[in-house]
């Protein structure tokens, strides 16, 4: 009996992620965000170009991890821009990874896998890349899923007002 009922559970949590996405990249605040752009802001006049780069990763970071689009877009904009600058192999993959998770909130599936799969040519073993892979695969097949069903619904709700249609003018 004690099976049957975590199989239940663990079928109904599944169906509960499917519909409402069941993702686990963490939010940021806009107060973390305002903490990041005062760093940002005492880096850029005193400090040495590591720290300056460091703080604006960590506004970066913020920036894609929050709520608001407009942030997203603004990190995402900011991780652009940095990626031209020459990196070490781990600021790239970071670079990517965070870039992945702004075109992830963004809804842009294709495009954050497509950064992911540069990630994980760079680290293959890199668990949080592949982690959010899966995310964004599972993610791709829901909307497909919900797309198909969308579709047979119209397709019959046609049907069934021309059948309508037919049997009333018999």
């Amino acid at each position: 009996m004690e099976g049957l009922e975590a199989k239940v559970s663990q079928f109904f949590e599944s169906v509960t992620n499917f519909f409402s996405g069941g993702d686990h990249i963490p939010w940021s605040t806009p107060d973390v965000i305002l903490g990041c752009e005062k760093e940002v802001a005492v880096a850029s006049k005193d400090d040495s170009d590591e720290r300056k780069s460091e703080s604006i990763m960590r506004l970066s970071w913020a920036l894609v991890h929050s709520k608001q689009p407009e942030d997203v877009q603004r990190g995402m904009a900011m991780l652009e821009a940095s990626l031209a600058n020459n990196n070490s192999p781990l600021q790239k993959r970071e670079k990517l990874y965070l870039l992945a998770v702004g075109y992830y909130r963004s809804g842009e599936y294709s495009r954050c896998r497509e950064l992911l799969d540069q990630c994980l040519e760079i680290a293959p073993d890199w668990r949080q890349a592949m982690t959010l892979k899966k995310t964004v695969e599972d993610r791709i097949t829901k909307d497909g899923v919900i797309g198909i069903g969308i579709t047979a619904t119209a397709v019959g709700l046609i049907v069934g007002g021309i059948a309508a249609a037919l049997v009333r003018k018999n």
